[in-house]
């Protein structure tokens, strides 16, 4: 292939639409050697980055044929090592090539043209997540783009039983705050943890955001404004990815087709044995996002367990199609891992997070802050889910 003949443009709706959605039910994500997701847009290609301050989405031509896109998006987050600790980052996520165009540098020149409308904004820093063992991109943005690995974190995934609602315990209060008094306990308690967003604000107010809550033990009482909280408290905030775009499941191990039918049958015959039975994940299906997950005191882990309960019962009870509750943590924060629950076979223990400084007079910082030992908590923006 000529390089000549590779057109990199920015994405254009009413041409573009049905090529790029195309595109993307025929890319997979995921590791292949366990499962495949297929991705669907649901007409709207542009719903992941949509709802971020910045974004922009770019197209790979072909002799007129689409063959890749990668899309990108800009914000403001908290970095511990920039002089302002606020830093404007760049995230890179959606990078599709069509399987009959791979290995001919489509791939490296979506993330070059990206990169440079980066620095065009004044950004500070890039990143992007991938899987782990995704050797292709690893060797894309680590090898060649020097991008730097950064943060482990775990994404847990938890289905959605349509079949039974979780009893939570009458010890447990369980209050829906206001944005104003959500926005100003995020701001108190986690807006000095790494890449907390700085329009905080503008995330809690969107109508895809479904509420804020807080736990704590009945008896004792919770002040909004953050000066009075109980001795055990825990908050978290319900993104519905659902309303954006839907997943589909194309290839799963045998155990876990096996397990599929056989704790429906079971779960259908034998209630009272309450093993959890597995959704249907092979037709579309939405899922919410838990993000902002905080707790403080001796009980907080039970806290934030009946605070996923309490979402857990909200997907079963008002959306038809969510069948998975995701949330993601970081990678040492071992408290959060053991109390939310997920199932092991359909979560991820490591996601990989690179970085990579894109003005000079960062680079010494990053150098500083990949091997400073990770925070134990981490702020996962809903928006680039």
């Amino acid at each position: 292939m000529g390089f000549e003949q590779l057109i990199i443009r920015s994405y254009e709706g009413q041409s573009d639409r049905t090529q790029v959605e195309d595109l993307e039910r025929r890319c997979e994500v995921g590791p292949g050697e366990r499962v495949f997701l297929f991705t669907d847009t649901m007409g709207d290609p542009i719903c992941r980055i949509r709802n971020s301050p910045m974004y922009k989405m770019l197209v790979a031509e072909l002799d007129k044929e689409l063959v890749g896109v990668i899309q990108g998006s800009i914000k403001v987050v908290r970095v511990h090592m920039h002089p302002k600790d606020l830093a404007r980052v760049g995230y890179i996520l959606g990078l599709r090539v069509a399987p009959l165009h791979r290995r001919k540098g489509i791939g490296s020149s979506l993330v070059r043209r990206l990169e440079e409308w980066f620095i065009a904004n004044d950004v500070d820093y890039a990143y992007m997540a991938t899987e782990k063992d995704n050797e292709a991109s690893v060797k894309l943005f680590v090898n060649k783009f020097g991008y730097i690995r950064f943060r482990t974190p775990a994404i847990l995934v938890n289905p959605v039983n349509i079949n039974r609602s979780f009893h939570i315990s009458s010890n447990v209060q369980i209050v829906k705050l206001k944005r104003e008094q959500a926005e100003f306990l995020y701001r108190k308690f986690m807006s000095s943890i790494e890449f907390f967003p700085h329009d905080i604000d503008n995330i809690l107010e969107n109508h895809l955001s479904l509420g804020t809550w807080v736990a704590f033990p009945r008896g004792e009482s919770f002040g909004s404004d953050g000066r009075q909280v109980p001795s055990s408290w825990a908050m978290l905030s319900v993104w519905n990815s659902g309303e954006l775009f839907k997943l589909r499941l194309g290839k799963a191990p045998l155990s876990c087709l096996i397990y599929t039918k056989s704790s429906r049958l079971i779960d259908k015959y034998f209630p009272c044995l309450k093993l959890p039975s597995l959704p249907d994940f092979f037709h579309p299906f939405g899922f919410y996002f838990m993000y902002g997950v905080h707790q403080e005191g001796p009980l907080s882990g039970k806290l934030v367990r009946s605070l996923c309960q309490f979402v857990h019962n909200m997907a079963k009870n008002k959306s038809k199609d969510c069948k998975v509750i995701v949330t993601e943590v970081g990678g040492k924060d071992t408290l959060l891992r053991h109390h939310i629950p997920h199932w092991k076979l359909l979560s991820c223990p490591e996601d990989l997070w690179c970085i990579k400084a894109l003005k000079s007079e960062e680079r010494n910082s990053l150098q500083e802050l990949t091997k400073t030992p990770p925070t134990r908590a981490l702020f996962v923006d809903p928006r680039e889910v």
